[in-house]
């Protein structure tokens, strides 16, 4: 089992840019990931269906056309890329940045879904009660509603890590397979079984993979199991 850990250079490389991509996505997606659940488990207004279908287009769309649409938007020459590389200087095309966008937007109808469940799950009454002592709806969501909904915000986030682990299509169309700067596992995978000899490097990889997401979920499997304990308990 040595080979499975003798790893070259690049692998780890891979290996790393992989959990920090799928971990930077998970993050920057939860804020506006939670405020869309709520708005399409809650709201009622025009246009509220056609707002669902975008949340949920990237999962019907192929993943290449979903990265040729970032590329024409983030890219150097694309309005929202240009503003952003003149006046902020983040730059997402051809960069590492630029994979966990991918990956964030690839992931982000998964974990939109998983916390909608959750907040429709609430029991309005709860809130309601809250408000009738004076609590502002801020507060109810903060104090009463979120811890609701952690374990659905929690299965999301794990929904949208392990989506962005194992984003290619998305990902290689929009910033390429740079080797120690937008080269992730399934990138690094792909490079491999594409030159002689390389079945060696794409299974040791592989495994690796298996072996993360497999944590991922285990690790989402626990924390909303103790979470919901600990609820049932207080």
């Amino acid at each position: 089992m040595s080979w499975l850990l003798d790893l070259a250079p690049d692998e780890w490389n891979a290996v790393r840019l992989s959990i920090k991509v799928a971990t930077v996505a998970m993050i920057a997606s939860l804020p506006p990931g939670v405020a869309i659940a709520l708005v399409l488990a809650r709201g009622q207004f025009w246009g509220k269906t056609l707002l669902n279908g975008l949340v949920h287009l990237p999962l019907i769309l192929p993943p290449v056309v979903t990265g040729y649409l970032l590329l024409l938007t983030f890219g150097k020459r694309g309005p929202a890329g240009a503003f952003l590389a003149e006046h902020i200087g983040i730059v997402f095309s051809f960069r590492w940045t630029g994979a966990a966008l991918a990956c964030g937007v690839m992931g982000f109808p998964l974990m939109v879904r998983a916390i909608r469940l959750s907040i429709e799950a609430v029991d309005r009454k709860i809130e309601a009660a809250a408000g009738t002592l004076g609590a502002n709806p801020l507060w109810v969501f903060g104090t009463i509603t979120l811890p609701l909904i952690l374990p659905g915000l929690i299965a999301g986030a794990i929904l949208s890590f392990a989506k962005a682990m194992g984003e290619f299509g998305a990902t290689i169309t929009f910033v390429s397979n740079i080797p120690n700067e937008t080269q992730t596992l399934p990138s690094a995978i792909y490079t491999f079984t594409q030159v002689p000899g390389g079945d060696a490097g794409a299974l040791r990889l592989t495994l690796i993979s298996i072996v993360i997401s497999m944590a991922a979920l285990v690790a989402s499997e626990v924390l909303a199991r103790r979470v919901g304990r600990r609820m049932d308990i207080e």
